[in-house]
């Protein structure tokens, strides 16, 4: 037994010690880079999906935890396999030129967002939306800090959420095919929803009445 226990930590020793090789460095960065892709993407997907479901999906309990569990490891899968990726082609690239510049991030990106991210379906398409939403907010501070637009003498937020909110109902209202599912979802829920009740019970406990009365 003793010997078992003796094995054992020889062997984490010896773990430790190579991940402390700094020549086993940027390979080791694109495993850990797997790991925290996998670990990130579960726990930003599993309250999200779990939300999203009980709130505007139908069908059994059985099969709104397997919804769960597989938007959950979807998100969780695709977001390992980028970051493998990603970091994969990074560290290609500055070996092979012998330094890393700008352009290697992109080019990497490019690839991995390619590879796995293309396939259109309701996970992918939710996060290239944030991403995208997330870069013009930070290509506008860019192009205000390198001096390509002037500084706004007031805080534009105002305007923007108004834009926003603007064009967002007037496209749920007339052209709410062009909305990603999910959002409709919201939307029916907030604003059409609530223009229908019969008695107290669906006014303010429920959103919709179960029974037939």
């Amino acid at each position: 037994m003793a010997g078992g226990g003796d094995s054992l930590r020889a062997l984490l020793r010896a773990a430790n010690a190579l991940l402390q090789q700094r020549r086993y460095h940027a390979a080791l960065a694109v495993i850990k880079g797997f790991r925290n892709g996998a670990v990130y993407g579960a726990k930003i997907r599993a309250p999200h999906a779990l939300v999203m479901t009980f709130l505007f999906k139908s069908g059994s309990l059985r099969e709104k935890l397997k919804s769960i569990a597989q938007a959950t490891y979807a998100h969780s899968r695709n977001l390992a396999y980028f970051v493998f990726t990603y970091k994969g082609l990074l560290a290609a690239q500055s070996r092979l030129q012998g330094k890393k510049i700008p352009f290697h991030s992109f080019l990497a990106a490019c690839i991995g967002g390619w590879l796995v991210f293309g396939d259109n379906n309701p996970i992918n398409s939710q996060i290239i939306m944030y991403l995208l939403s997330r870069i013009l907010f930070g290509l506008s501070r860019l192009a205000v800090e390198k001096g390509y637009i002037p500084q706004p003498k007031q805080d534009p937020f105002p305007l923007v959420a108004a834009l926003v909110w603007g064009t967002v109902l007037w496209l749920f209202e007339y052209h709410r095919e062009t909305l990603q599912p999910s959002l409709q979802s919201s939307m029916t829920y907030l604003y059409e929803d609530s223009e229908v009740w019969h008695d107290l019970s669906d006014f303010f406990i429920y959103n919709k009445r179960t029974d037939s009365k």
